[in-house]
């Protein structure tokens, strides 16, 4: 019998698009049908392209019964009616990060998907790394003893010119938020993943360079759950740009990451082994450097998802965790006070 090929449609053709569009048509069995995008010249030429329809109206996008899967690429405050409209009609759903910027309409993506049986993934494109998966795996495995501190810095740049280059950009309404919501939040998501759910927060955040209604600069005081503490500073303020630094510190040893490498690997007994892979770009100053390989495993994870019918590699409920860190982030900072997020 002949393999089904699943057929996919995006919204919205910016920046991060064409790593979605790259890993669809590098996926077998998947085909990208069609691109919808408010601006004509946008959506036409992504179209021509990439050899499929393009439309205005997202939603007449979405009438067509031939697409299984929607990629959303739009700005993240649009993400959850667009998200929950797709499952609506029947559509799986890949959406961007953050998948909401609050925490009621991440709820209410994660609900519908649960309401009409659909399938909701979130792009966290790191945790499909040989880095982050061999980290996360000696860690749960206790090699490095019980946790003491967890680290990330994420001292990137980004110009003016990069937040006026849409009017979205920098805004809380469809950013949600800025160095943290936008950029900061990938190593976020690696940080509580790795070390664990984080408990309490105590955070500074400020605009200290760009004209922007959201924070540039940040820095946050965690407590994890199971004890551990650790320090985030994310900023976009910095010139001209580093890569991320994640540090992960047990009473038996430690490991640092420098960027999308390990810079020490103090695990007392384990060798360093990792799965070849292509390299991934730095986005320190440039956010398509990125690469499109970790975006094509999630799709076809989503795929091999509705095939078997199991949850995908990351599910809305995963998506939320570091939303969910960042929003206390920012709740810390604006009341002055030490945020709990069971509270929340």
């Amino acid at each position: 019998m002949e393999e089904k090929v699943f057929n996919f449609a995006i919204i919205g053709c910016g920046v991060i698009a064409p790593n979605h569009a790259e890993g669809i048509v590098n996926t077998p069995n998947a085909r990208l049908v069609a691109v919808a995008d408010i601006v004509e010249e946008k959506a036409r030429s992504f179209a021509q392209k990439y050899n499929c329809d393009w439309y205005l109206d997202y939603k007449e996008m979405l009438d067509r019964p031939d697409i299984d899967i929607v990629n959303i690429c739009t700005p993240s405050g649009l993400h959850p009616e667009m998200a929950i409209e797709a499952m609506k009609r029947g559509k799986h759903v890949i959406t961007e990060k953050p998948m909401a910027i609050t925490l009621e309409q991440a709820d209410a993506m994660i609900s519908a998907s649960k309401e009409y049986n659909r399938k909701l993934a979130c792009i966290f494109q790191r945790r499909t790394q040989s880095v982050f998966k061999k980290i996360k795996e000696v860690i749960s495995q206790g090699a490095i003893g019980r946790l003491i501190l967890g680290d990330a810095y994420m001292k990137y740049f980004r110009s003016q010119a990069y937040y006026d280059s849409g009017d979205w950009r920098g805004t809380w309404a469809l950013d949600g938020g800025g160095a943290l919501m936008n950029q900061g939040i990938h190593c976020i998501d690696l940080m509580q993943w790795i070390m664990g759910e984080v408990g309490s927060v105590f955070a500074y955040t400020r605009t200290l360079a760009r004209k922007i209604e959201v924070e540039d600069t940040a820095v946050a005081v965690l407590e994890y759950k199971n004890g551990a503490i650790g320090v985030i500073e994310g900023t976009t303020s910095v010139v001209p740009g580093f890569d991320h630094r994640l540090e992960f510190h047990g009473v038996d040893g430690s490991i640092l990451v420098d960027g999308e490498r390990i810079a020490r690997w103090e695990v007392p007994g384990v060798e360093l082994k990792l799965e070849p892979e292509v390299t991934v770009g730095s986005t320190a100053s440039d956010p398509r450097a990125v690469g499109y390989r970790g975006h094509m495993l999630l799709i076809q994870d989503m795929i091999d998802a509705i095939k078997n019918n199991r949850d995908p590699l990351i599910p809305g409920e995963e998506g939320k965790k570091a939303l969910k860190i960042i929003l206390a982030i920012y709740k810390s900072s604006k009341e002055r006070k030490e945020v709990y997020l069971d509270t929340m």
